[in-house]
């Protein structure tokens, strides 16, 4: 029952965790129709973005938890966003009856 070994992962790794995230989340957000899969697209750019903000806490001659606070921030705007951009959509969808972005231009006239 002796404490758990802690597995130390090198920053790089974390690093490219977090970019090929926000990649993911760069090709969702362009290229699907669906409103909801852009916001879920969003929120995945978001998180990656968080995920290097703690990374980069931890780099330097003394870490310290400004990469937490402002990752905490981030959360709490991100879950402002996500409300607001359900509403929207929920908006959206009860005038044009589809959650379709190309049906968004629309708006314009």
């Amino acid at each position: 029952m002796g404490g758990a070994a802690l597995i130390q992962v090198p920053t790089a790794s974390i690093l490219a965790l977090g970019a090929f995230l926000f990649c993911i989340g760069l090709y969702g957000a362009l290229t699907k129709r669906n409103l909801i899969m852009v916001l879920v697209s969003v929120e995945l750019m978001l998180n990656a973005a968080n995920i290097n903000l703690v990374a980069f806490s931890r780099l330097g001659a003394a870490p310290s938890l400004d990469g937490q606070v402002f990752s905490l921030f981030t959360i709490t705007i991100a879950a402002a966003e996500i409300a607001v951009g359900l509403a929207l959509l929920l908006a959206v969808f009860r005038l044009r009856k589809t959650s379709e972005v190309k049906d968004l231009d629309t708006l314009k006239r």
